[in-house]
């Protein structure tokens, strides 16, 4: 009685009853019924529909009571309607071809959220193919209700997958940090399959795009997006600034030898960090340093010069900064700086941008940094595909399907 009371409790069944229960080793099996008051309705497009035939038994598996596996067992009919033919009727614990119900669905899902998909499959005594589906229902579910109604400033970057240049390409909403569209490899063709899924009536509410210097992504986001601002992410820049001063460290090196190599070693990350992140160490160590006559110097000193430009509120006035900085790097007589310098020259217009939109992609970057550790998680994804879907699931903050009572 209790196990009866608690399906009618946890499982839509209007047009449908409970029957036997039974329990022996393997489980509880409950026994679900037609109820002949209520009418059939087509499981394609909803519409009533006429009794036809019915099939044999099949079991769905509902979330386990106590730890105990529960299943359903029900007998499908088939309908003859009017606008789909021939067609088993709409059961509403379950949908399409899936051998469990919704409500489980929901369960195994909210536990992969948490754990690799292995260990859910093995706490709840499943397959691996049953939580990668259970998943999948969600995730559709939310794609096909997901609103982007409001999807206004976006950043672009992309991850790793697997070793080698294996990437995936995220799109991220910078106003609520979530995932909004992932797509395998680092490509044109791939940012220009995120613009034609969101379509015409959404891409004219873009007002910003926030993502890194790399040509395709600008092609494509100035063709499909023209309205939109486009904003250079300045942690992007730093890091080509930081490639270029230890450039100038590693040319210096190969220039004067092992007694300079001997000089500066194990000094790059001083070179790099902030002023206010050195230890004591490396405080004292640098002190002793910018004392000598090094080209690496002149690039320290650059590079610090450099970070006065994103405190400007105008863009008048950092456009005036870049331009002084510009001069002192191109006369610095250091090849890296004088090249990095060019490239800002080059990209000025989608950088100085940032003072008109100020966004960045640093939310982006503890996204990409949770992405990872869910990929860590599972040591790895067989295919780009399960790795997506998982990301959309932890990270895309999807609507998830109506239930009548959450397990989780």
């Amino acid at each position: 009685m209790l196990v009866s009371q608690l399906t009618k409790l946890t499982l839509d069944i209007q047009g449908f009853r409970v029957g036997r229960v039974q329990g022996d080793t393997s489980g509880i099996t409950v026994d679900i019924a037609p109820d002949r008051r209520h009418l059939l309705f087509c499981s394609r497009c909803g519409s009533a529909a006429k009794y036809r035939d019915t099939l044999t038994s099949r079991y769905f598996r509902h979330v386990p009571l106590w730890g105990i596996p529960v299943w359903l067992r029900y007998s499908p009919r088939r309908v003859r309607c009017g606008h789909c033919g021939v067609k088993v009727e709409y059961f509403p614990w379950s949908t399409g071809k899936h051998r469990f119900t919704t409500a489980f669905a929901h369960f195994l899902a909210s536990w992969a959220r948490l754990l690799p998909w292995k260990h859910v499959a093995q706490l709840f005594g499943c397959s691996w193919g049953t939580v990668a589906a259970a998943v999948d229902q969600i995730v559709e579910y939310g794609l096909a209700h997901q609103d982007l109604s409001n999807l206004t400033h976006i950043g672009i970057d992309e991850i790793s997958r697997e070793k080698g240049q294996v990437y995936l390409t995220n799109v991220y909403d910078l106003n609520t940090s979530r995932l909004v569209w992932s797509g395998e490899k680092r490509t044109k063709a791939t940012i220009t399959n995120f613009f034609t899924s969101l379509g015409p009536s959404k891409i004219d509410k873009l007002e910003g795009v926030c993502c890194d210097m790399w040509e395709p992504y600008t092609q494509v986001i100035q063709d499909k997006a023209p309205k939109a601002t486009m904003v250079f992410d300045k942690f992007h820049i730093v890091r080509h600034l930081n490639e270029a001063v230890d450039q100038v460290r590693r040319d210096e090196i190969r220039e004067k030898g092992q007694k300079h190599k001997d000089l500066v070693k194990d000094t790059r990350y001083i070179w790099l960090k902030n002023p206010w992140n050195l230890t004591d160490k490396q405080a004292s160590r640098l002190s002793a340093l910018e004392k000598l006559n090094l080209k690496i110097n002149r690039a320290y000193l650059l590079k610090e010069s450099f970070r006065q430009f994103w405190s400007y509120e105008c863009r008048t006035s950092a456009k005036d900064f870049l331009d002084k900085w510009f001069w002192w790097a191109t006369h610095s007589r250091l090849k890296p700086m004088r090249n990095f310098a060019w490239m800002l020259r080059r990209k000025e217009e989608n950088i100085l941008s940032y003072f008109d939109m100020p966004i960045s992609n640093g939310s982006v970057e503890g996204l990409n940094n949770k992405a990872k550790v869910i990929s860590h998680r599972a040591y790895g994804f067989r295919s780009a595909k399960n790795y997506i879907r998982n990301l959309y699931h932890c990270m895309g903050g999807l609507p998830e399907p109506q239930i009548m009572h959450r397990f989780v």
